[in-house]
This record gives C-alpha cells, structure tokens and sequence, in this order.
C-alpha cells in the first residue's frame, strides 16, 4: 500500500517544481513523518539549485535521502522537522529531525530520526543540521579559554559558530562582515561586529565562512603569527586565489579546511554521527538562536522561493519553510 505526499525538486539548473511522490507503508524498523518545517541551508542548496556541484564532488555532496543525481533532476535538503504519525510505540507522537529533504511525509528507518528535546521548539530544530556543522567545526578548531576568535562570514554557519563560541570561557569573539545589518544578529548572540575594514588583528584562530576569495585572503590577515584559520565555506565549481606569498610563510599561518561529512578526527574515536546532531539538538534549547532565523515561506512557495535565495533578493540566514495546509494524503 502506498499513499501521496509532495516533495521540491530542482529540475535543471535554476529551476525547482513540486511533484507528487508516493510514500510506502512503513516497515516494522520504520517511521512515517509528517513534516512540520524544513530549512533551506542556503550556501549549498543555492549552488544545487544552480547546477554548480562539481562532477568530481557528485559523490561526497550527495544528501542521505537524496532522489536522483547532479545536477538534476534531484530531491535535495537536509533540514527537516516533523512528528512521527507511525512506527515504534517509543517514537509515535515524537517531534524528531531528519537529514531529509523538502517533503510533507516520508519514510524512513527510525534510525534515521532524532528526537528534538522537549526544550527546543520544533520551529527551531531546523537548526540542528547547521549548529551540527558548527560542533564539528569546534572540535577541528579546539579553540582554549581566553583565545581572541574572529568569525568572518555572518552567514548561517558562521553565526551558528560564532553563537557557540560566545558560549566558551574567557573567548572574546568577533563576528566579521560587508552586510551592517549582521550587526543586530551579532547582538542577539552575544558577540561584537565589525566591517571587514575594522575588524581586530592579532587573532589566535580566525573561522571562515563567507564563501569569498576577499574574505579568506581577510581571514589570514587577521591572524597573529602561527594562527589558524579554519576554512568552512565550500566554493562548489569557482577556483580560489589566495595571497599566500608575502608573510605567509615567515608567520608560520595555518590553512586548514572543516567539513560536517565526516566527525572530526579530535573526536571520531569517541563520538559517532548520532552523538554529533543529539549534542546539536540538545545546544538549541538557547532560545538567542532564534535569530539565526531570519525568514519564514510555505511549502508551496518553494520553487519561486529558493531561486530569490540564491539572487539574494531575499536576504536570509536561515530560510524556514512552514507545511501547514501543504500535506497530500492519509
């Protein structure tokens, strides 16, 4: 037996529908959710959206319950909240998150889900994926009490560092960026701003995430001699120069890359995947995270909603999309 629900595809390169799926009865180790908000994690799901996913990272960038293939048609997305209607006693009723894509019911193992604490409103979960990526930065980084960290990037991820960061002991933080408006969000995390023109030097680690040549090359100026900065912006298809001549080697930086696929090698040995996003979840409870929100669409909106995103017509850090009246089917 099958029932219907509808899901948001990219098509072709700029260019995203919704299209009726259909969705199996669940099995004895499965779940049915029904979806309550997905969001749209903006630096990634723009360049899919855009066709720009480099052939030679079809494999690596490929979402855990991605439909088709790069660069399209594909279902992709990996911020999804919803209540479990059917599986294991324990999980019925339950509001959980799942690495699943834009979809108003799916399926799958109960494996798969993770149950959002009763602390944390469901509209804020759709967090977890992103303040995930900003753990996993943290234990590559292992910034020590007292440290002077700048976050370049005021974007989702970078705020989502830079609100974790504010949280360390004695770590006074700067969030670094073009757009003043970041300014307000900074405040709400309990972090100070500058313009990349007026940010702080002598920094012992700099986090990058602006996704921009000018602000990687910024990130290393920034830096005191034998700093680090952590590279966690993903540039899909674009080549990036650096100035990597210079004081570069005299200064004796450090350029060193993050990337959520796999957990840090500091805590692989001792943490799993499920330990990463429950620890995620469970940081969401601070409600100064609510400013990482900064938009809300309907489900039907999607497909004029996500190419606004990618113009930049529609400022945003995180994008949420709401599924009320959006749902097909039993």
């Amino acid at each position: 037996m099958t029932r219907r629900a509808r899901a948001f595809w990219v098509e072709a390169p700029g260019r995203g529908a919704i299209r009726e799926v259909e969705v199996a009865e669940p099995g004895p180790d499965e779940v049915l959710v029904r979806t309550l908000h997905s969001g749209v994690s903006r630096g990634t799901e723009t360049l899919v959206l855009a066709g720009r996913v480099p052939e030679n990272q079809y494999a690596a960038m490929r979402a855990p319950f991605q439909e088709g293939d790069f660069p399209g048609p594909v279902k992709y997305g990996y911020l999804n909240v919803g209540v479990v209607e059917e599986g294991p006693d324990a999980l019925v009723g339950r509001t959980v998150f799942c690495l699943y894509p834009h979809q108003t019911r799916y399926v799958v193992p109960a494996a798969a889900v993770t149950p959002v604490p009763p602390a944390v409103p469901a509209a804020r979960a759709v967090l977890a994926g992103t303040v995930e990526t900003a753990v996993n930065a943290l234990w590559d980084a292992a910034p020590l009490v007292g440290d002077r960290v700048t976050v370049v990037g005021g974007g989702m991820v970078g705020c989502s560092v830079a609100a974790l960061l504010a949280r360390f002991p004695g770590v006074r933080v700067q969030l670094v960026d073009a757009d003043p408006a970041r300014a307000e969000t900074a405040e709400a995390l309990g972090v100070d701003f500058a313009a990349p023109g007026g940010a702080r030097g002598d920094r012992d680690l700099v986090v990058h995430a602006s996704a921009t040549e000018a602000g990687l090359a910024r990130s290393l100026e920034l830096l005191r001699p034998e700093g680090t900065v952590l590279e966690l912006s993903w540039y899909g298809d674009r080549t990036v120069t650096l100035p990597l001549g210079e004081a570069f080697h005299s200064r004796r930086l450090t350029l060193r890359s993050s990337q959520v696929g796999t957990v840090s090698p500091a805590r692989a040995t001792t943490r799993t995947y499920a330990d990463r996003l429950a620890l995620a979840l469970d940081l969401l409870a601070d409600p100064a995270l609510d400013a990482l929100v900064t938009g809300e669409s309907a489900f039907d909106e999607l497909p004029d909603v996500l190419p606004r995103l990618a113009s930049g017509e529609i400022p945003a850090l995180c994008h949420r999309i709401r599924y009320d009246g959006a749902h097909a089917g039993a």
